[in-house]
């Protein structure tokens, strides 16, 4: 009986199985459900944004947001280079990594890390969009959007305890957005001196992983444990306003901001020739750096004179001292025409010991040619007296960290008061009726300072400073700008003013620092890019 039971029990089980799935599929083919409504078709044209996103989810950043531009042409480059930069780029991880791991594996006694292959595949990643920021700053924002699905191989052999293990890294995906900062912007290549790489939220990163030859992401759990993992690691480092800095040149030098303060006090000169019809001159002193688009400085002039003492103290600021030397020209003041060179000199800073006064007693020369049979003429001798202060080390690291910093203001200067530092940068659209050969004319507290001319553009770029040494905080003080335009081929209109503004310097005292763009007052639309800076001592 215990044996008809089960035999009738299991052909029961299969006749009512057989006898369940065709009643199942019959009623599933032929029974619809009444609730189940036809989908509404409608065009893309009549959809929200928010609809169109979630039925596109891969539509790329570019049609999405309009602040982001294409970057077809970008693509179509890394496409081409892959290959080239797939070697050069694995190269450069392995000479990265090879002397960190050389440092770490003896904490964990591992006996070697080696890579057995390492390639990023032939796939390259692309980039749907790219957000660029103007700031007005000496820096480019650039946002892209990363997205990589690649075929990488990476495998790493490692060995411990007599015994070999392989891991193995493939199917990468890899989707970011990072923000990428290049400052300071210098006038030297590459053209900025720090790359900034922040994310702007966790990247999703996706990869397979082999131990031993075998599938480890297929563990349970294991695969989203290590994901959540990657995420909040590289977050914890890079979201921003976290960033990964890359130097790529030396700040100061690229920049060429100031190092020092080189002083320089005119004494006297002596034995100067005659250049006036009434046999004597009226002879005044120019110093300038070479290498530096900063006016020169003046002395006094000395009517009537060939032994003049001006005893007079110049700062200068210096910016390459291996580089820069100090120009000492003398000339003969002339009331109509050219004012007549009577001699000059020049003394190389790197001949100076710093923080050591020195006084140099200098024989005038025509020029500096060594082989000028003119130089051998007596045209007098010059007395100065220099000394180069250079600033202290923790000032010029601190302006490469912050490039936007503002510097102590430098020796000498009043201890109530202050530096005034004006930079003009650019003005935009500046269009005058006749020509337009634009210069900017700065008026404060009885002086006169202008920057060099543009010829023929709307859009001129100086990038000049000018420093102004003031007693007290300019609070109630008031800055006149003008953009002027001049032609000496118009006869009619040798000059015209393209626009001017006042800045009122309380808000600088204040802030110590204000870069900002204005209108120009008398001008259809131009603007001007002005940036002040207030140093104390």
């Amino acid at each position: 009986m215990g044996i008809l039971s089960s035999i009738l029990g299991f052909c029961g089980f299969g006749v009512g199985t057989s006898i369940g799935i065709v009643i199942g599929y019959y009623i599933f083919i032929y029974f619809e459900p009444t609730d189940v409504k036809d989908p509404v078709v409608r065009p893309l044209i009549e959809q929200d944004s928010k609809t169109l996103q979630r039925l596109l989810p891969e539509i790329p950043q570019w049609v999405k947001n309009p602040d982001y531009d294409r970057v077809d042409w970008l693509n179509k480059l890394i496409e081409n280079m892959w290959p080239y930069l797939d070697t050069a780029i694995c190269k450069t991880a392995k000479n990265i990594a090879k002397p960190i791991i050389a440092e770490q594996i003896p904490k964990y006694k591992i006996d070697s890390v080696e890579f057995e292959t390492l390639t990023l595949g032939s796939l390259p990643p692309t980039f749907p969009g790219m957000k660029v920021y103007v700031t007005g700053e000496k820096e480019l924002i650039i946002e892209p959007v990363l997205k990589w699905a690649g075929n990488p191989n990476i495998s790493i052999a490692v060995k411990a305890f007599g015994l070999k293990a392989t891991v193995q890294v493939v199917d990468l995906q890899v989707f970011a957005t990072p923000r990428i900062t290049l400052k300071p912007l210098v006038p030297s290549f590459p053209c900025f001196a720090n790359i900034y790489v922040s994310l702007l939220q966790k990247p999703h990163v996706d990869f397979g992983l082999k131990l031993l030859g075998a599938d480890a992401m297929s563990i349970p759990g294991l695969y989203k444990f290590v994901q959540e993992l990657i995420k909040d690691q590289v977050a914890s480092m890079y979201l921003w306003p976290k960033t990964l800095v890359v130097p790529i040149v030396d700040a100061s030098k690229a920049m060429k901001r100031p190092v020092g303060i080189l002083t320089v006090k005119v004494l006297k000169a002596t034995g100067l020739k005659k250049k006036d019809l009434l046999g004597s001159s009226d002879p005044y002193v120019k110093l300038k750096l070479t290498e530096d688009a900063l006016p020169s400085k003046k002395t006094t002039v000395k009517n009537k004179n060939l032994n003049p003492e001006w005893n007079e103290e110049f700062n200068i600021t210096v910016k390459d001292p291996e580089s820069q030397a100090l120009q000492i020209l003398v000339y003969d003041w002339e009331q109509v025409g050219k004012h007549d060179k009577m001699g000059m000199n020049v003394i190389p800073l790197k001949d100076l010991t710093p923080d050591e006064q020195k006084v140099m007693t200098l024989d005038l020369l025509k020029n500096m040619d060594p082989n000028d049979v003119q130089n051998k003429k007596s045209r007098g001798q010059i007395v100065v007296e220099v000394v180069y202060k250079p600033f202290k080390d923790l000032e010029a690291e601190r302006d490469i960290v912050d490039p936007n910093a503002v510097e102590k203001a430098p020796e000498g200067t009043p201890a109530g008061g202050g530096l005034l530092v004006v930079i003009v940068h650019e003005a935009q659209d500046v269009e005058g009726r006749h020509h337009t050969n634009p210069y900017v004319r700065l008026l404060f507290k009885g002086e006169d300072k202008r920057t060099k001319q543009v010829k023929k553009n709307r859009d001129p770029r100086w990038g000049e400073d000018f420093q102004f040494t003031l007693d007290e905080p300019p609070t109630n003080e008031r800055l006149h700008v003008e953009v002027i335009s001049s032609s000496k081929m118009a006869l009619l209109h040798p000059k015209e003013n393209l626009g001017y503004v006042i800045i009122n310097l309380a808000d600088v005292v204040t802030n110590r620092r204000i870069n900002e763009k204005y209108n120009l007052i008398d001008s259809r639309n131009g603007q001007i890019q002005i940036e002040l800076q207030w140093k104390t001592s």
